[in-house]
């Protein structure tokens, strides 16, 4: 481990005095540094996408091409998430998060200014896999910073909030693309322009960001806030070897399988529908490109409430438990998926309400899976623990809405691929049933 990634060590205990002004203080500090520092992550994992019509008029590059170049972004991620995972559980969050962000950012800038990044489909795929490394850096040091600084029961409300930075660093790399080009007159501008924005922000997350309250004179968040899960030890503020987090608290806990296995099948359904909306209603549905274009960023927006509902729900009616939100959700999304299938094109209200439903719906229970991840484990292996249901998630749900689902569609027609995700609904909420009873142990509900 390099010097400046260490955990920084425990502090000698503030005053009691102070304690409680300096925690607030810290905790909405912290919390603004890991808000903005994730966002930036999306300045440069996004904006190649702005420049793909770019590289095909001035290098003629085939859409085929960039969409073989730009799969290496989500192959690395989804590897990196879990493996870096485990290095930033072993990590000073402060500079591992801010490190990722510089890694990833100056790939991209590399990739506006060398006409070399952009000479071959081989030389991109290569700098989009790395980028989409560095990209895995972003999330665990994120999760160890909730877990550490905020504590079981409040975790569904603070990472519904956070999880607002991916809409957020989403939506602002579109109008950075285009100033970018503004500015410098320069099409390759929409690569590395939001790079150059991107280190500014890990300056900031570098200035606000703090590993842990020990590391800054402050109890352990559990004691600070009379929060104890029942599994809970003060062994556990010790740092712990990478065979420790995978051997003894990853690997071997049946209840991150099951809720990784879960996590496939609400990607699946996630992405299943978004990613095909445009084709399936204006094939099956007889909208016109800008009416399913419309249809479908409505859809993005309607995350934002209920992602935060679910986050709520969980702390404040379901006492800090994660599943029975999650089935919930995943049941609700199931009934809004059925009408979205069967309703007739000449009702396309009740479409686009069902698809918004959709939105609204199937995003809470993607975080919440996280959560419980870091929930289902010690602090100090948050990171890996929550890198093992993103590696499912992406690497099997997303893979296969992507690739079987198109195959399915075209062999078979639209039906079979609705009955798949309609499937894949019901098995996330058995997957998630499974923790249901050991998740109450844990909290001692």
């Amino acid at each position: 481990m390099l010097g400046f990634l260490k955990p920084p060590k425990h502090k000698e205990l503030l005053p009691e005095h102070r304690i409680d002004p300096e925690y607030r203080k810290l905790r909405i500090q912290v919390f603004i540094g890991i808000f903005l520092g994730y966002a930036a992550y999306y300045f440069v994992r996004k904006n190649f996408s702005f420049a793909v019509k770019d590289l095909q008029d001035s290098l003629g590059y085939s859409k085929a091409e960039l969409g073989f170049a730009m799969s290496a972004i989500s192959i690395a991620y989804g590897i990196s998430k879990f493996m870096m995972g485990n290095v930033s559980d072993r990590s000073n969050a402060r500079y591992f998060l801010a490190l990722g962000l510089v890694l990833s950012s100056l790939t991209m800038i590399f990739m506006g200014f060398s006409s070399f990044a952009t000479s071959s489909v081989l030389v991109m795929f290569i700098l989009l896999f790395l980028n989409g490394w560095f990209q895995g850096m972003g999330w665990p040091p994120c999760g160890r910073v909730v877990v550490h600084w905020f504590s079981i029961k409040e975790r569904g409300t603070t990472m519904s909030i956070w999880n607002l930075a991916h809409n957020v660093g989403g939506f602002l790399v579109g109008p950075l693309a285009i100033l970018g080009v503004e500015l410098f007159i320069d099409w390759q501008a929409r690569l590395y322009f939001p790079g150059l924005v991107a280190i500014l922000f890990a300056i900031i997350a570098v200035l606000t960001v703090r590993d842990t309250p020990q590391s800054c004179g402050l109890p352990p968040i559990e004691k600070y806030k009379n929060d104890y899960p029942k599994t809970y030890e003060e062994s556990q503020e010790q740092e712990l070897t990478a065979k420790e987090i995978f051997f003894k608290y990853v690997f071997n806990n049946k209840m991150l399988w099951f809720i990784a296995i879960a996590n496939a099948f609400v990607y699946l359904v996630r992405n299943g529908i978004v990613n095909w909306a445009p084709t399936f209603l204006q094939e099956a549905k007889g909208y016109s490109s800008s009416e399913a274009a419309w249809a479908a960023s409505i859809y993005e927006l309607a995350a934002i409430p209920g992602t935060i509902l679910c986050g709520i729900m969980s702390d404040k009616l379901f006492q800090g438990r994660r599943a029975p939100v999650t089935i919930i959700f995943m049941a609700a999304t199931f009934i809004a998926v059925f009408f979205y299938w069967v309703t007739p094109g000449s009702s396309p209200w009740i479409i686009n309400i069902a698809l918004w439903a959709i939105g609204f719906l199937i995003y809470g229970p993607v975080m919440l899976i996280g959560v419980q991840a870091l929930d289902l484990v010690p602090k100090k292996a948050a990171g890996t623990a929550a890198g093992l249901t993103g590696l499912f998630g992406y690497f099997i749900g997303d893979m296969l809405a992507n690739a079987a689902l198109g195959g399915l569609v075209d062999n078979k027609g639209w039906d079979i691929s609705f009955e798949v995700i309609l499937a894949s609904s019901i098995l996330a909420i058995v997957f998630t049933a499974f923790t249901w009873k050991k998740e109450k142990e844990i909290l001692n509900a």
